[in-house]
């Protein structure tokens, strides 16, 4: 295979990124590595245009206050961006949608404001995460004719590939469909990658012929090893495409979650319920003792997205119960997994008036209780909702005229 090669633009970076990854928190998650300095980063993309890219803008505070998208934040470039934040550095990464993808890194100067330090190019790919002082990525085959599919890790000191490798995840399947992963987590000291099964035949690319089945395959680092994969038959697949669906609670514990998405030929064909289930801290096998319903609170809404909000409180993107196979997310709730509660969130939107949420990039402290999601509304209509887990309640925040919030995120300042 042919050795993807990192193209620095700006080697003075290198001495300004941090060797591991930090608590992107303005509040202390308990870890020590909270960080009060720093802005909050807003990306927009702007009204009434097509196929454009975003802007990078910057406050202060997510609770009030207007920004506009017209003449101000830093254009992105290319229209599919999604952002990640290790240590004081932001990094806004173009999918390439099968060419290479740009990767963009900033920081905060002494004024506050936003400055490029340098500018990359990697394979495109539909799953990362920092692990250690790297940052793993991995390009994933859709093709039954390809069984390989390709992982990369990036030095967070040298901003080279150091590492490289090949799975096999026909042989992973292990069932003559492909393993896709949804993505990956560090856990202790492994890498948990839950997959989904997919035909990947041209025909029905996506479908399966195993859609009450979950999967999380158990990597040993750094050499990307096959420790074991974890199987369960209680629901279907873990997390969704190019969407996260494992937590690591402060316990140490994992929490995943599943919804009824698999597929046949379009049409959903998953009997199991939507559910957390848990992993307990050190061990590689579920939990057979935990099991949490969401289909019996949530009715036929299930999980689009989860925003950890800490100690056990997750803030619940929820699917428009009328056509939840749309994936649309137009309603929110709270669940206590630790509890196993679910509420029921007031105070956003009409739900039929919803028309994006920043499902991919939302923020919280991590103090068991605030989350911020950006929202836009069939009005044209852009806001930061803050939401409250212990009263179930969302309310309006920080405005952005002129654009639809993609992503929140907290950028500290250098220490």
């Amino acid at each position: 295979m042919k050795r993807t090669k990192l193209l620095l633009g700006g080697l003075l970076a290198l001495s300004l990124w941090t060797a591991c990854s930090k608590s992107d928190s303005p509040v202390d998650d308990g870890s020590g590595n909270g960080s009060t300095e720093g802005k909050f980063v807003i990306a927009a993309t702007p009204a009434a245009t097509e196929g454009v890219a975003d802007y990078l803008l910057t406050a202060d505070n997510l609770d009030a206050g207007t920004l506009s998208t017209a003449g101000n934040g830093i254009e992105q470039d290319g229209s599919w961006r999604y952002y990640t934040v290790n240590g004081n550095l932001f990094f806004s990464m173009l999918y390439g949608q099968g060419n290479p993808g740009a990767v963009t890194a900033y920081k905060l100067d002494d004024a506050g404001k936003m400055q490029k330090l340098t500018n990359f190019q990697t394979e495109t790919v539909q799953a990362f995460a920092p692990v250690n002082d790297d940052i793993l990525m991995v390009k994933v085959s859709r093709s039954i004719t390809n069984e390989i599919s390709h992982w990369y890790k990036v030095n967070t000191e040298s901003l080279q590939i150091a590492g490289e490798g090949e799975i096999n995840t026909k042989t992973l399947a292990g069932n003559g469909e492909m393993a896709h992963f949804s993505w990956i987590r560090q856990v202790g000291d492994k890498v948990f990658a839950p997959y989904f099964s997919i035909k990947a035949d041209g025909k029905d690319g996506f479908g399966t012929n195993y859609p009450d089945s979950s999967w999380i395959a158990v990597f040993n680092y750094p050499d990307m090893t096959l420790d074991k994969v974890i199987r369960d038959n209680r629901t279907s697949f873990i997390g969704a495409y190019f969407t996260d669906g494992l937590e690591v609670d402060e316990k140490g514990d994992v929490y995943a979650y599943s919804s009824p998405q698999a597929t046949t030929n379009g049409e959903i064909t998953s009997t199991k319920p939507c559910a957390f289930m848990r992993i307990n801290r050190g061990t590689t096998e579920y939990d057979q003792d935990y099991f949490f319903n969401i289909t019996e609170k949530s009715g036929p809404s299930y999980i689009g997205y989860k925003l950890y909000l800490g100690k056990g409180v997750f803030l619940l993107g929820m699917t428009n119960p009328d056509n939840p196979a749309s994936g649309k997310i137009d309603r929110f709730a709270v669940a206590n997994v630790y509890d196993r509660d679910f509420t029921w969130v007031t105070g956003t939107p009409d739900p039929a008036k919803i028309t994006s949420v920043s499902y991919l990039n939302s923020y919280s402290p991590k103090d068991g209780n605030t989350g911020y999601v950006g929202i836009t509304t069939s009005d044209g209509k852009s806001a930061v909702y803050k939401f409250d887990a212990k009263a179930a309640t969302a309310s309006r925040g920080l405005e952005v005229e002129g654009g639809t919030i993609t992503a929140i995120k907290w950028l500290p300042s250098e220490a």
